[in-house]
């Protein structure tokens, strides 16, 4: 089955309203060690007019030997990247919403760091909830798109840029916890994973508040 490119057919009619658009999408919001991390991904109206990468997609719908370098053409496509990161104490902290807002917000200033001004932007967020605007210092004009991270191409890149990230950050900390075999599973819930914390209990990166034991697979 041929899967479908995302397009910029969306962006294209958000910024005859907007100066430009900031994409957020979240990565990690299932696992059950490490951080959530959102990458950001800036389009403006020259963007636009610019062809999607080769082979960008959702993060998803990449394979792992192939992401580095959609990843990698994705960040020179667009106009600036960031990625926000929350941690395991974080999502325990305040939960996993909370801790997606937190993550969302420092992409948002990661990018602002690069000169990118919020006044006028819009920012294009993956699923159906806003969980950025009520964290982020500064208000935000917010669109929450479902399955934006599929169709829309500025989400896709920040996808895959904050999808490299978070693998490349569990396999360095494989090398600190490696019963885990966090450089398989990346923190997700395989039974490897799973057998691992029965026998030897949680590290400081595991999301302590969660229903580990018992959590089910959530490739």
């Amino acid at each position: 089955m041929t899967l479908t490119a995302p397009r910029l057919t969306l962006e294209r009619r958000l910024l005859a309203d907007c100066e430009l658009i900031i994409a957020l999408d979240e990565v990690g919001r299932g696992a059950l060690a490490g951080p959530v991390a959102v990458g950001a991904a800036v389009m403006d109206a020259a963007g636009v007019r610019r062809r999607v990468p080769e082979g960008l997609r959702d993060s998803k719908l990449v394979t792992e030997k192939r992401r580095p370098d959609v990843a990698a053409r994705a960040a020179a496509w667009v106009q600036a990247s960031a990625i926000g990161w929350a941690s395991a104490a974080e999502v325990d902290d305040g939960g996993i919403m909370r801790a997606l807002g937190l993550a969302a917000s420092r992409a948002v200033q990661g990018v602002v760091a690069q000169g990118v001004a919020v006044e006028g932007a819009l920012v294009l967020l993956d699923g159906n909830h806003d969980y950025v605007s009520r964290v982020h210092p500064e208000p935000l004009r917010v669109r929450a798109q479902v399955k934006a991270d599929r169709d829309c191409a500025s989400v896709s890149a920040a996808s895959v840029i904050a999808k490299v990230a978070r693998d490349a950050l569990m396999v360095e900390l494989h090398g600190t916890y490696p019963e885990y075999q966090w450089d398989r599973n990346k923190g997700y819930a395989s039974a490897e994973h799973r057998a691992a914390i029965r026998t030897l209990g949680l590290s400081p990166h595991h999301r302590a508040s969660w229903a580990i034991a018992d959590a089910p697979t959530l490739f």
